[in-house]
């Protein structure tokens, strides 16, 4: 436990002071409506949607995470995210502008015009629940975990007087600004939390048990962890840590924060934009900060951790206060911050309780906004004020708080719940890429893969199956199969689903065509049928950006790639990689540059 002087505490309680004060203020405004509580009237830029993605991803339980699969797979293992860098500048050069154009209020609400008839109207009244609050509460209940091992390492603190302190300041202020008050908080939470995070580094890189970054580079404990790639002689590292999340996950997996077409708080953040390109400019900014520069202040954390806490036995020997249930590798990086002077410890804090609250705050934000649009109006009371509908969403935004601070009592590893959360979604990903661009895709698609999804994961991870099938010493299959597995059988039984029940009216497919203008061969069906009625859908206008998106996608995935790359490779000192590998970021960007000419050219 750390002892925190008057400077730590002024340092806090103006973080919270500032905070608190921005939802006060907007309150009054965020009031008025619910676009405005939940969108900000859709009149946002591009840097501060940007910078809010940022600020909402870093998270408590992030650097938590980053630690836990450092310590225990090496930096190599963090490819399990690293590989969603496709899905997200797929979002970027493809899907941010469709969602623009939806002009829904949350993605969800996209249901009800891409299908039609019953099963749309269930499937936004189940998603609104599945997602908005089962999924919803299971992650921020895993944020909660986190603040909960860090209250109980550096302050002390018991479980619950940690969930009671940091849930109800940030509650209030989510509950009183709403949308707005969310993302202005955002933009000051990410210089705090990036400060605290390079800060901390820094420092504890150099603590003189560790020895400074060469010493770290050269510890027994750490020269097998340092590699980027995994080791390709390994055949199970190589095919569970790198290639099945760049060959299969980033497309059939969802997963809050990097939903393959977009989805959940960051096509929240596009809708909320003043237009297209703005939406197109916040997403690419949320891309290159997560993945190229952010991650790299924890992974040295969690590396110098390596030294100074080698095995979980030394973790538990220095804080024998902490429970058996709550001790795990991820609590290594809220052991090295125990080791921070006065000042930067106070700044470190006030960074920590930054992205609790601002990833908390977006979730509560976001998942409110489906109960009170799609599930609220639309199943309960189609005819609600827009003060009786800001009244829900306060309601519910407490709600959600509650359920999931209980949840996060009972957990005990946020690698354990990412790895969940993955599996729960495998095999429905390419539904929400493709539901754009092919016509035969029907709302029986998607409700037939959520079911079977989840159906196999719960077969898997909670019955004997999962152990006569992948993990016992005799089992069928080798476990790294065990992820593909439900790709291919989820994928099977929802294509299945879709050819065995009828596509949607005309009407539906026509009309959402007309909006959209999605473009491509997947369509021609419904433009021949659409121009054989009379009827014309497709806005000569308008240019299909899809090839060019792709390829923006690709050169992106190079240019952040390499700049990833390069940064590690400059901190590690080894200066031939970082210098081919900047020049490679160069060449990309100047490429990048050039195809994103095209596209914005054809969104204008």
């Amino acid at each position: 436990m750390v002892s925190l002087s008057a400077l730590d505490y002024t340092l806090i309680i103006l973080f919270f002071t500032i905070t608190l004060s921005i939802g006060v203020y907007l309150s009054k405004k965020s009031g008025k409506s619910s676009s405005e509580f939940f969108l900000s009237g859709k009149t946002m830029p591009w840097w501060l949607l940007g910078v809010s993605m940022v600020a909402t991803t870093f998270s408590t339980d992030t650097p938590n995470l980053v630690t836990d699969i450092v310590r225990t797979n090496g930096v190599s293992g963090n490819w399990v995210w690293w590989a969603f860098l496709i899905t997200g500048l797929l979002t970027v050069f493809v899907y941010a502008k469709l969602w623009r154009k939806s002009n829904v209020n949350t993605d969800i609400e996209f249901y009800e015009f891409r299908y039609g008839g019953k099963p749309a109207t269930f499937l936004r009244k189940f998603r609104a629940i599945y997602l908005g609050v089962i999924f919803n509460v299971i992650t921020m209940s895993a944020v909660t975990l986190a603040a909960i091992k860090i209250g109980g390492i550096m302050l002390g603190l018991e479980p619950w007087q940690t969930v009671v302190s940091a849930g109800l300041i940030t509650v209030a202020f989510s509950a009183l600004g709403g949308f707005k008050g969310v993302v202005y908080t955002d933009f000051i939470l990410f210089f705090v939390a990036m400060g605290g995070a390079i800060g901390a580094a820094y420092y504890l890189v150099n603590l003189p048990e560790v020895g400074g970054i060469e010493a770290v580079m050269t510890n027994e404990n750490v020269v097998d962890k340092l590699s980027i790639l995994p080791d390709f002689t390994n055949k199970d590292a190589l095919i569970t840590l790198f290639i099945i999340p760049l060959a299969v996950q980033w497309w059939s997996s969802w997963y809050p924060g990097a939903e393959p077409g977009g989805g959940g708080y960051i096509a929240q953040r596009m809708l909320a934009a003043k237009d297209e390109n703005h939406a197109i400019g916040a997403t690419f900014f949320f891309n290159i900060m997560h993945y190229a520069l952010r991650p790299w202040p924890w992974i040295l954390v969690a590396l110098a951790s390596l030294v100074v806490f080698p095995d979980l036995e030394s973790i538990q020997a220095a804080f024998p206060n902490i429970a058996d249930d709550k001790l795990g590798h991820d609590l290594a990086y809220s052991a090295m911050l125990t080791k921070l002077p006065s000042g930067l410890l106070g700044l470190v804090l006030a960074s920590l309780i930054a992205a609790y609250m601002s990833t908390i705050s977006t979730q509560l934000n976001w998942g409110s906004s489906y109960v009170v649009y799609d599930f609220y109006k639309q199943q309960i009371n189609p005819n609600a004020s827009e003060k009786k509908l800001v009244a829900v969403g306060r309601l519910s935004t407490v709600v959600l708080m509650v359920v999931s601070a209980l949840l996060a009592l009972l957990l005990q590893n946020a690698l354990q719940l990412f790895e969940l959360l993955l599996v729960f979604g495998a095999g429905t990903g390419l539904i929400f890429i493709l539901r754009w661009f092919w016509w035969r895709i029907n709302a029986w698609s998607e409700i037939t893969a959520m079911f079977a999804s989840g159906i196999i994961s719960i077969l898997l991870k909670l019955t004997p199956v999962g152990d006569i099938l992948f993990k016992a010493e005799d089992s069928v299959f080798e476990s790294y199969l065990e992820y593909p597995f439900v790709v291919i059988v989820t994928t099977a039984i929802w294509l299945a689903a879709t050819y065995l029940t009828q596509p949607e009216s005309k009407a539906v497919l026509q009309g959402f065509y007309k909006k959209i203008q999605p473009g491509g061969p997947g369509w021609t069906k419904v433009i021949e049928e659409a121009n054989k009625d009379g009827v014309e859908i497709v806005d000569t206008n308008e240019t299909w950006s899809v090839p060019s998106g792709i390829s923006a996608m690709l050169i992106g995935c190079v240019l952040i790639y390499s700049c990833m790359f390069a940064t590690g490779y400059w901190i590690y000192g080894d200066y031939s990689y970082a210098i081919v590998l900047t020049i490679v970021a160069i060449i990309a960007a100047f490429l990048l540059k050039n195809v994103w000419k095209k596209i914005r050219t054809t969104i204008l």
